[in-house]
């Protein structure tokens, strides 16, 4: 029976500012997946981008894991040994050694080395599956800018928005703050452009607050956005899928603070969950075709959860920003959108490592040759 089973390697943690909440999404889909159908490794990347291997890996990194008391790992970007490694001492050094093979790997680590394309292109590299979209939807899903130019050439409605850089911010932010206060009045929000779970956002109501946030955002990325403030509703919805990506019921979000900041995500717990959101029919259709088409722009797969604001004042609907790997709690806005929509969170999670196949049989049918 073992032998039958699919091989997934989950993997969270990672390089982030994000790494807390990758053990909670990785403790939730952990719970979900079926034993009896897939035989589970558990891959762990501490702060420093360490990789280990273990058994109850996720507690011990809970608890404050100990690199030095656990087995070393690693995936090599080599097709021919397309599994995950482990590295043991000898007298001759270091031995790298097939620790399991893997069939599909299923990365929850948000953030940057995780939801960027990083790891995405190593698992491209080893030739092993994986959930989610690729290198390219996730590098231009992650970063805020670039997406947001992208979702601009596809007639997809963006907040306006400036790009600077952290090199800029130290060496002549008072010409930073100048341009950001042309592009509207306050409140501005200032957040780093590679990053998610609200880690570095700050709404900024004076140029004080403007000088604050943009030095908090520079920790965290060297591209920075200023966004005009918008006093909008926070609508959300998940998508799913390959080639054919299916959108779920919108959500709403009501934050607990002045905007969903990650206390109003994570800590706090005040904020509510409107499930579907309460708007009107053809706004919750626009938001659906607004997602799937944003996912198809930038050859998304498997899963993401799309941001909308819709502005109290206007009436206008902005598409906010795009997550390849959303926050996976079973009380996340992404399962739960799909547990309201018909697909029970153990289902959903069986679907993603099926279209994680299946995007994989797909790349298996590109010839790498050129035969003249």
């Amino acid at each position: 029976m073992k032998d039958k089973r699919l091989r997934i390697g989950v993997v969270f943690g990672g390089r982030s500012g994000e790494h807390e909440i990758s053990l909670l999404s990785a403790r939730s889909i952990l719970s979900a997946i079926n034993p009896d159908e897939f035989d589970v490794t558990q891959i762990g990347i501490t702060h420093d981008g360490i990789w280990l291997v273990g058994e109850d890996l996720l507690s011990k990194f809970d608890s404050g894991v100990t690199p030095n008391e656990q087995v070393l790992a690693t995936i090599l970007p080599d097709p021919s040994r397309s599994g995950l490694c482990i590295l043991e001492g000898s007298d001759q050094g270091e031995i790298i050694q097939l620790f399991t093979e893997l069939d599909v790997v299923f990365p929850i680590l948000h953030g940057t080395y995780g939801e960027d394309g990083t790891i995405q292109g190593l698992l491209e590299l080893a030739e092993i599956a994986y959930v989610g979209a690729g290198v390219l939807g996730s590098s231009v899903g992650m970063d805020k800018g670039v997406f947001r130019d992208v979702m601009k050439a596809n007639g997809i409605p963006q907040v306006d928005t400036i790009v600077v850089l952290r090199r800029e911010i130290e060496d002549s932010i008072d010409e930073v703050i100048n341009k950001a206060e042309e592009l509207s009045n306050y409140p501005l929000f200032t957040k780093p452009a590679n990053l998610g779970s609200s880690v570095g956002i700050t709404k900024c109501m004076n140029r004080s607050d403007l000088m604050e946030g943009l030095m908090d955002a520079a920790q965290y990325d060297r591209r920075i956005l200023v966004e005009r403030g918008v006093n909008a509703r926070e609508i959300e919805v998940s998508v799913l899928g390959n080639d054919d990506p299916i959108a779920s019921i919108p959500g709403e979000i009501i934050p607990s603070a002045d905007f969903y900041s990650y206390d109003a995500k994570y800590i706090d717990d005040r904020s509510e969950l409107l499930i579907p959101a309460p708007v009107p029919f053809e706004i919750s259709e626009q938001v659906r075709n607004y997602a799937v088409r944003a996912y198809q722009a930038v050859d998304c797969a498997g899963m993401a959860r799309v941001d909308f604001l819709l502005d109290k004042d206007s009436g206008e609907l902005y598409l906010n920003e795009m997550n390849t790997i959303p926050g996976f709690t079973k009380i996340s806005m992404y399962p739960k959108l799909w547990e309201a929509s018909g697909l029970p969170f153990e289902d959903l999670v069986k679907r993603l490592i099926e279209l994680a196949l299946e995007r994989r049989a797909e790349r298996d049918r590109t010839e790498w040759r050129f035969n003249r």
